[in-house]
């Protein structure tokens, strides 16, 4: 999507599609700001809301066809202007682009009304428009014969020019986060015949290419003398070819520790032996959710350029019943040197990200943080609205945490406490790979744990995030491309901008 920000008089705009997302209204008086429009739509604005018919909640629209420059407006609620953050903006902004989408509109024009932005800043304010008009004007026909309805290809932020030069530097961070979030959400829709491992591997060396980042891919015999058992075990069942794919970004001093980034990369699961239910189990594509919000961290940093230091690992398999498939009952040795008791091969995703978690020391990394669909359990604990959070570090969860509230990737903290690790205590190896239905989640995040060494670790559970069911009016079901903008917002942070 090209975006940019315009310098015009609302009822001056020139668009198939006019966007304005307000407060909600205590009255039926317009916002000063809105009289202008108002005047030039011979007051249909005013009529509008003497009506009733809108007000401005939280999801509220309301759409007019004046007979002006712009075909349509439509105005967004965004709730109380007590609760108007940046969340909410860029809300109402995804809210437009998904209006956009149905209505074939190739442009949308957006504007927040100044009586609005609570304490949202101008280059914030064009960050999450840009990143929310991309968001809801999402859609994946790849697959679909036919296709040619428009798509939204134009964003402009309507802004004064008192603050232009601001929501254009904001506007040029969203752009980086919205491809990323694109390219995250494309790669989740792709079935499990085309998003193969070695296609994960392809994506990246494309970003190598694009962007210069240095690419490196394992192949099953590199992976075997790395001594990544728990990768190995889970690919045992598969015909395809595992990989083991490093990104490096290098965009501070090669002294600076990186930030390094895992994503659980298994393209589709089956659950191996221990085979899951047959119902949704074409959601289990779904399953490299991790690898993909990697990638897309990968396609933002190469639009952005932040001043800091990033390394993405990403172990791919399949996990497949086949006669060379891991049974329950078998031990494996991982990368750490710990040896695992297999007690259920649908616990695959710990397997292979254990590798990669002890694959990160040799970086010697700032942090390390994990993204994975790793356990039903915590869709369970916090349903779609919340991703699980834990980690070894308290500043660091406190930092992931804070980074997802300003993302609109709410993260909830989980305890990671020594009593949780009795479970995971095994007869015959150092640990199993699963510690039963209590706390499923926690004792995930601390079979993790045992295979960090030396650094501040965070893991995030997106299995109840990472894609949804159901329409929501500001994102299409299916991928939620969750974890690129987490990520962004703390690498920017860090990097101080």
């Amino acid at each position: 999507m090209d975006s940019s920000v315009k310098v015009v008089s609302l009822e001056r705009v020139t668009s198939p599609l006019l966007a304005v997302a307000l407060g909600e209204l205590h009255s039926d008086k317009l916002p000063d700001s809105l009289l202008p429009l108002d005047a030039a739509l011979s007051g249909a604005v005013a009529a509008l809301l003497a009506t009733g018919d809108f007000s401005g909640k939280r999801d509220e629209v309301a759409v007019l066809y004046p007979r002006s420059r712009a075909t349509r407006l439509l105005l967004v609620g965004m709730g109380p202007d007590g609760e108007i953050t940046r969340g909410a903006i860029r809300r109402a902004a995804a809210i437009a682009g998904r209006r956009a989408l149905v209505a074939g509109a190739e442009a949308l024009a957006f504007h927040v009304v100044p009586e609005a932005r609570g304490g949202v800043s101008p280059a914030v304010l064009g960050q999450v428009v840009t990143e929310g008009a991309a968001q809801g004007a999402w859609s994946f026909t790849d697959f679909k014969a036919g296709d040619t309805k428009p798509k939204l290809s134009v964003l402009e932020i309507v802004a004064s020019r008192e603050e232009r030069r601001e929501i254009e530097r904001g506007r040029v961070v969203g752009a980086a986060v919205a491809a990323g979030h694109v390219l995250a959400r494309n790669l989740q829709a792709l079935p499990g015949n085309v998003c193969t491992p070695a296609y994960l591997a392809d994506v990246a060396r494309r970003l190598g290419r694009a962007y210069g980042h240095r690419i490196a891919v394992l192949g099953r015999a590199q992976i075997a003398k790395e001594g990544m058992g728990g990768l190995l075990a889970v690919a045992q069942g598969t015909a395809q070819e595992p990989q083991f794919i490093t990104l490096e970004y290098q965009g501070a001093g090669r002294r600076s520790a990186p930030v390094c980034f895992v994503g659980k990369g298994v393209t589709f699961d089956s659950g191996g032996i221990s085979i899951k239910p047959s119902e949704k189990m074409e959601e289990m594509k779904y399953d490299m959710s991790g690898a993909a919000a990697v990638l897309g961290l990968f396609e933002t940093l190469g639009h952005l350029k932040p001043n800091i230091n990033v390394v993405g690992l990403v172990p791919a398999t399949e996990n497949l019943p086949a006669a060379t498939a891991i049974k329950p009952g078998d031990v494996v040795r991982g990368h750490l040197g710990k040896t695992i008791e297999i007690v259920n091969t649908d616990a695959e995703g710990r397997l292979i990200l254990c590798d990669a978690l002890s694959y990160a020391r040799r970086y010697g990394p700032a942090c390390v943080i994990d993204a994975a669909t790793l356990t039903g359990a915590v869709v369970i604990a916090l349903g779609h609205h919340a991703t699980g959070l834990m980690g070894n570090d308290d500043r660091l969860v406190e930092e992931v945490r804070l980074a997802g509230d300003r993302a609109g990737e709410r993260c909830w903290p989980l305890p990671l406490w020594e009593e949780y690790r009795e479970q995971l205590k095994s007869d015959v190896a150092d640990l199993k790979n699963i510690g039963g239905r209590p706390a499923g989640s926690i004792t995930a995040g601390w079979f993790l744990r045992e295979f960090v060494a030396g650094y501040p670790w965070a893991h995030l559970d997106i299995a109840g995030t990472a894609y949804h069911d159901a329409d929501r009016p500001d994102l299409a079901r299916g991928p939620a491309g969750t974890g690129v903008r987490l990520f962004t917002e703390l690498l920017l942070g860090r990097a101080g901008g």
